[in-house]
């Protein structure tokens, strides 16, 4: 009986020549679908948007007063993250003016938010804010195109 000790090689040893160009063909496709995506334009408007909690905060507050809101979606839920990385944001004016929709769900139903506002200085000025449902389909208009601050 031999006595020798058998060392086994590493799993990277082992396994390199399908894990490395397996790994760099997913990470090339992955980049070209970001790169040729419709939201490769607004991926940075998105951030912006995440990071300016203020902008639907208010706008929220807002339609939670209106009585049509209440009687149909509800008690507004506060946003989670999620829901403002599956919305829209378009920055414009050196980011001081912004379309932005996100989703919104209440106790009673759901629905998109449409904002649009202007920055003055820190605080933002809404020009529109509107809630679309689907179920009854109605558009809910919290502001119109008028600004107010706030």
């Amino acid at each position: 009986m031999d006595n020798e000790l058998i060392v086994e090689k590493s799993w990277w040893k082992r396994n390199w020549k399908w894990f490395l160009p397996t790994f760099l063909l997913v990470f090339l496709l992955l980049f070209g679908v970001i790169l040729s995506s419709s939201i490769d334009g607004n991926v940075t408007d998105i951030a912006h948007a995440y990071s300016d909690n203020s902008l639907y905060e208010k706008a929220i507050e807002k339609a939670k007063s209106n009585e049509r809101v209440i009687e149909l979606i509800g008690e507004i839920e506060p946003i989670d993250n999620l829901a403002i990385l599956e919305g829209n944001a378009i920055y414009s004016n050196n980011n001081n003016s912004v379309e932005l929709s996100i989703r919104i769900k209440g106790n009673k139903g759901k629905g998109k938010m449409d904002i649009s506002a202007d920055k003055n200085g820190k605080e933002w000025e809404y020009k529109k804010i509107n809630i679309r449902i689907k179920e009854p389909k109605e558009e809910i208009q919290i502001l119109k195109d008028t600004i107010e601050k706030k």
